[in-house]
């Protein structure tokens, strides 16, 4: 939805450059919340074959199964678990059909996906919630369908193999499928899909891991901004309902018509490194304010922004990034004056502190419309107060 409690808070506009884009359509507070949005796919971030030692999810909410919990296993393997006869039964009605159980069994038995590399067997999964979506909630498909992502070239390799093999192996029913078909799932997967990641009080060296990926059809339209106004927040293991919900709340005030954007990784990475993960991952060049000041630095690739909002020069501190595929470098540096880098603001009130946090901070929704003054990291969950930034 694209309504907050209070009413429409946000509208969706088209924007030369930058394509179809969220702006606020009245004045915005710091903490408010303006998109609470349920996912219309959302599946495993792991192998078929997850490894023994790892924790184990409930394959419908995708909490973590705890020894308290009502472990109820799927009827019709042994291979999925749900935390309670409430999720199997939502499960088997929706996202865990038959087909969709065989399927993955039968993939989970196939030597050909296990010889690629692991990330086709998320890709797998994937189109198999994707296809079961068509058959469950075809309006829903259509809107997955709507979605920004265009079939590359380069993707075709790892489209024809997926198509090949699903057809051979678990054709869905009564569903026609073409290889273009799958190529453009996997091009509105490839942009879309949200990791649902795993807290920091479950990681063992401070990196995070992704245990789930969700795609959101209203949270798809925020653009990217490396200095952002908005951050998500997701209560994988602490909502009461509706868990895999995505809320994205405000970090400070904008007036009405602003656009209202996301960071797409953590904001302590350098320029070059951010340039490098939205020209791969999402196929642009990024032009914001802040990549306009760093792209004039002149040894921007070597540089960091460290808790305090300053900038470290690249030696031998290693500081692990969110989804573990990056390293960047940084031991102790000088602190930028506001001329050299006028945003060093954001990076002091607005990034956790935390070692190897690196979230983003923002207020606690407004209680009776007086504004929070304690702030939350979208990460590591743990709460700061304003006086504590004084």
């Amino acid at each position: 939805m694209l309504t907050a409690d209070s009413g429409s808070v946000l509208r969706l506009v088209e924007i030369e450059g930058r394509g179809r884009a969220l702006v606020a359509s009245q004045p915005l507070k710091a903490g408010q919340i303006v998109l609470q949005d349920s996912p219309i796919v959302v599946y495993s971030a792991f192998p078929l074959a997850k490894p023994q030692s790892s924790a184990s999810y409930c394959d419908n909410c995708f909490r973590i199964l705890s020894s308290s919990a009502n472990v109820v296993p799927c009827p019709l393997c042994s291979h999925h678990l749900f935390c309670g006869p409430n999720c199997l039964t939502a499960a088997t009605a929706s996202s865990h059909l038959p087909w969709v159980c065989q399927a993955l069994s039968r993939l989970r038995d196939c030597p050909s996906l296990f010889s690629q590399p692991l990330e086709q067997q998320v890709q797998a999964q994937f189109l198999i919630a994707a296809y079961n979506l068509a058959l469950v909630s075809p309006s829903d498909f259509q809107v997955l369908l709507s979605l920004q992502g265009q079939y590359s070239p380069s993707d075709a390799p790892a489209a024809e193999f997926l198509h090949s093999l699903i057809l051979s192996v678990c054709p869905p029913p009564s569903l026609p499928i073409s290889i273009e078909l799958t190529a453009a799932l996997l091009a509105k997967d490839k942009l879309n899909a949200f990791g649902l990641m795993e807290p920091i009080s479950l990681q063992q060296d401070g990196e995070r891991s992704v245990r789930a990926y969700g795609i959101y059809p209203k949270a798809s339209f925020f653009n990217h901004d490396c200095l952002p106004n908005a951050c998500r927040f997701d209560y994988l293991d602490s909502a009461p309902a509706q868990n895999t919900d995505m809320i994205v709340r405000m970090i400070h005030d904008v007036p009405v018509g602003r656009e209202i954007c996301l960071s797409y990784f953590p904001v302590n990475l350098n320029y070059s490194a951010r340039q490098k993960r939205l020209t791969e991952d999402y196929g642009f060049t990024c032009n914001c304010d802040r990549c306009k000041v760093e792209a004039n630095w002149s040894d921007n690739e070597a540089d960091v922004i460290d808790d305090n909002g300053t900038v470290e020069e690249n030696e031998d501190e290693e500081i692990m990034e969110e989804d573990n595929d990056e390293q960047m470098v940084a031991s102790e540096g000088d602190e930028v004056g506001e001329a050299d880098f006028p945003h060093a603001y954001f990076f002091v009130r607005y990034m956790c502190n935390r070692e190897n946090c690196w979230g983003t901070l923002a207020p606690l929704p407004p209680s009776n419309d007086v504004q929070s003054k304690v702030l939350e990291c979208n990460v590591c969950g743990n709460h700061k107060s304003e006086e504590d930034m004084c």
